[in-house]
């Protein structure tokens, strides 16, 4: 029976560089230490970027493709590469020249990782199964032994989060109605996404933003696609977009409200939380408004716009307000996986949704310690909403999860 064997510790990546930007270009030096009992007869270097990043070049002795194309959270390009000889037990290598991780101009957060594997040349076929892999035809990409380096300087696990500095616009709409007592009118609330960021929600696993939508005095919801905050609170609905949600994402959640009295110049908020988000670049349209039997001198502060509402006539008086406006039910923008990215062959990985996001590796991708939108600005976006409503709530958190997978609108 054999006992031990090879065992590879990835080299740590580097943070990114000071004043990196979305579209510049990460030099990753990869590298590992056999600290197994044995030599590794032949390795194998498998690296993946998620949909803002791709890699410019195509060495010949690597092959590309792309992987879960139907879930952006999972969707990676990846990039298979064999190394023949013998890696000895205690030694280091690295590569002889550093991958280059190109970002799109809407990225932020995108995940780049990779390891190493002891695989032989002939069993990395395996590795390529399920996926339609494309032969490099560039130079040679190879493996020198490098001398010193402390322990500390691998890990089990290397990932990094490009790039940290970026923003997205989400615009918040609502809409102006008339209608008589009796009578019910739809409005269309809308969020919208202008970039030039997207919100990947890769590290939380497509955790959804939400966003809270009073309903104007006068009126009550006949049907929505979200939520009351609780039975003692009708006229508080909390609303879900799942993420990822594009740079030029926009999703519609229609309201229809029965007007039970007509209050004249009515309104009711539409707001994202409050607070402190370094990627929102322009925090003056987080805020819509619902506007009922208005009489044009209305405040709405925050409001980017938003259309007329319509309504749909149950009896009573006619309406004063104009033609429906009608808004669909979301869509996901820019469909394409890989829509945006630039140049370069296509590269993918395991689609990892949890890890030490922004780190240079050490945590577990499965691990628990969530990444950019998990560990700051980005939080509040996507569960705050929940959190700055739960004393009122009673089952908002059970809402949130029964209603997460219901596409665009929650």
């Amino acid at each position: 029976m054999l006992v031990g064997g090879p065992e590879l510790l990835k080299k740590k990546l580097p943070a990114e560089p000071e004043g990196f930007r979305p579209g510049d270009t990460y030099d990753a030096p990869l590298g590992f230490r056999n600290v197994g009992s044995m030599s590794a007869d032949g390795v194998v270097l498998r690296f993946t970027g998620s949909r803002g990043l791709s890699f410019p070049d195509a060495y010949d002795n690597c092959s590309y493709a792309e992987e879960s194309k139907d879930d952006l959270v999972r969707y990676r390009h990846v990039a298979l590469c064999t190394f023949e000889g013998e890696f000895a037990p205690g030694a280091a290598y690295e590569l002889s020249e550093p991958v280059r991780v190109k970002t799109a101009d809407f990225a932020l957060g995108d995940i780049f990782g990779y390891s190493f594997d002891a695989v032989g040349a002939e069993e990395a076929e395996a590795l390529r199964a399920g996926a339609d892999h494309r032969q490099g035809s560039g130079e040679t990409l190879t493996l020198k032994p490098v001398k010193g380096g402390q322990s500390g300087d691998y890990t089990q696990y290397a990932e990094i989060d490009l790039p940290l500095q970026n923003s997205y616009d989400l615009d918040l709409t609502g809409a102006r109605v008339a209608g008589g007592r009796g009578e019910t009118v739809t409005v269309d609330v809308g969020l919208s996404n202008h970039g030039p960021a997207w919100l990947g929600g890769l590290r939380s696993g497509g955790e959804p933003i939400g966003f809270s939508v009073r309903i104007p005095e006068g009126a009550s919801v006949v049907d929505s696609p979200c939520s009351p905050v609780n039975d003692a609170s009708p006229s508080e609905y909390l609303c879900f977009a799942n993420t990822p949600f594009l740079e030029d994402d926009a999703r519609t959640f229609p309201f229809k409200l029965r007007i039970d009295k007509v209050v004249a110049g009515a309104k009711g908020k539409i707001s994202l939380p409050e607070h402190d988000n370094p990627w929102e670049g322009n925090p003056s349209n987080d805020t819509g408004w619902i506007v009922l039997n208005g009489t044009g001198d209305e405040e709405t502060p925050g409001d980017s716009g938003g259309g007329t509402g319509g309504s749909e006539s149950t009896g009573g008086t006619g309406t004063s307000g104009g033609a429906q406006t009608t808004g669909g039910t979301g869509t996901t923008g820019g469909s394409d996986p890989a829509g945006g990215t630039t140049g370069g062959t296509t590269t993918a990985g395991t689609g990892t949704t949890g890890g030490s996001g922004g780190t240079t590796g050490g945590q577990s991708p499965q691990g628990g310690r969530g990444g950019l939108l998990a560990s700051t600005g980005s939080t509040a976006l996507l569960v705050a909403a929940g959190a700055a409503l739960a004393l009122a709530a009673g089952g908002v958190l059970v809402v949130v999860s029964r209603r997460r997978g219901a596409g665009g609108t929650a």
